[in-house]
């Protein structure tokens, strides 16, 4: 077979789903316009959106925009050229380094020019192949990946239970004795916020278990930096344990609402990483203007600690109020919001779901389905934000209790077996919130 026909024939088990059922720039890839918020356009329609991990709602913040229209027009988005290592290095690069390691407590940091890259790169970095990597079953797929980069040099690794300690100890044990015949050494990978299904890592626990075992501890904390703490240095400060943490690595594209990245550890070990790490030493150092930019957005987080109290509040109203009437949204104890309701009809019933959320309501989130979630669940994903309003909160408590309701009678299986669509329809609710 010809590798492109192979390609063409099969788009893999997201993209057949969405070629299935028509579903590209609708369920999958899709446009929202106007400006970064919680109401934006879709299809020309006006939707309450739930779907931006914007958490303190600095995207469109007045202060940001300035930093990032100031910077552009002095810097342009190419300097500096190159990599870090051989041109692309700058006085304002190091001080944002400087500024985010003392924010999350560590001696130094490194400033990634992505996310999903750089921690990919720290892991295969970091570990050669005698050691031996212990990660959690849940964690996200640029460590996972970073897994893989460990796989191909004949590195080993074990995987253990979500958030259990008990399988984490296990597989400490049998890490402990294949580090020792190998002569090398352990790295445990984990994360403070787990993005699905919005767990804190037991990072404390993890922690704990250095008395009893030799480990190093990587933290991927992209949903906890400016979210969780007392500081928004997150998880690590929120539980106590942030000195446990050996790496620490969060994202620029959650909290800070920009692109970027960095990694936080004792000074030696960051040096280690800026002459090893080959996403940053071969390609192009982090433009200025997301320098300058982050570092307004950082400066934002430690003097507007009311960012992250409007946040919670809106957390806690929308969690409190999913509970109250009857919502499973598993164990978060952070702003991520899974909302898990029964699915008999498979991917056809939960997209007539959605559909009537988007066309009817106008409320739109994240769909997750099999087999990220098991086949007779639907997992709606909300991120509530700081710019989100009490109303925006209260008026999809009304709807959710609403759609919910249909789906307990059937209708969207009804409308799956028939093959239509949802049509438009008159909703008694009030959408004075969605319409604003």
């Amino acid at each position: 077979m010809d590798l492109f026909e192979k390609l063409r024939t099969n788009l893999g088990s997201i993209g057949s789903y969405s070629k299935q059922l028509q579903g590209h720039h609708y369920f999958a890839f899709p446009k929202l316009e106007g400006e970064l918020g919680p109401h934006m356009m879709f299809r020309g329609k006006k939707m309450l959106n739930w779907s931006l991990n914007n958490y303190l709602g600095l995207a469109n913040h007045p202060d940001v925009r300035k930093a990032d229209a100031e910077a552009t027009e002095r810097w342009g988005l190419a300097y500096p050229m190159g990599a870090r290592m051989m041109s692309g290095n700058s006085d304002l690069h190091e001080k944002l380094e400087r500024q985010l390691a003392d924010f999350v407590g560590k001696e130094d940091a490194f400033l990634l020019n992505y996310g999903y890259q750089g921690v990919m790169s720290a892991i295969e970095a970091i570990c050669d192949h005698r050691d031996v990597i212990v990660y959690d079953a849940e964690c996200h797929a640029c460590l996972i990946d970073g897994i893989r980069l460990h796989k191909a040099k004949l590195g080993e690794y074990y995987k253990f239970n979500h958030n259990d300690m008990a399988s984490l100890e296990k597989n400490l044990q049998r890490a402990t004795k294949m580090a020792t015949e190998k002569g090398g050494s352990i790295l445990v990978v984990t994360e403070g916020v787990f993005g699905m299904s919005g767990k804190v890592g037991s990072l404390d626990q993890i922690v704990k278990l250095k008395e009893k075992y030799n480990f190093r501890l990587l933290v991927d904390d992209a949903h906890g930096f400016g979210t969780m703490g007392a500081t928004g240095a997150g998880v690590g400060e929120m539980l106590g344990c942030q000195d446990g943490i050996d790496i620490y690595f969060s994202t620029f594209a959650k909290s800070m609402a920009a692109i970027g990245a960095f990694i936080a550890a004792d000074h030696d070990v960051i040096m280690y990483l800026k002459y090893n790490m080959r996403s940053q030493t071969y390609a192009k150092a982090l433009p200025m203007p997301y320098v300058v930019g982050a570092m307004k957005r950082l400066e934002l987080i430690k003097k507007h600690p009311e960012l992250r109290e409007k946040l919670w509040e809106n957390v806690n109203a929308l969690q409190s109020g999913l509970r109250a009437r009857g919502f499973n949204i598993g164990d978060t104890t952070s702003p991520v919001t899974p909302v898990l309701l029964q699915n008999n009809g498979g991917i056809p019933e939960a997209t007539a779901m959605v559909r009537d959320l988007r066309e009817n309501f106008g409320v739109f989130c994240s769909i997750v389905v099999y087999p990220v979630v098991p086949k007779d669940v639907i997992m709606l994903r909300i991120i509530p934000t700081a710019a989100h309003t009490l109303e925006d909160v209260q008026y999809t408590l009304e709807t959710f209790t609403e759609v919910s309701d249909r789906l307990q009678r059937g209708y969207y299986q009804e409308l799956a077996a028939s093959g239509a669509a949802v049509a438009p329809e008159t909703i008694e609710i009030s959408a004075e919130s969605a319409a604003e």
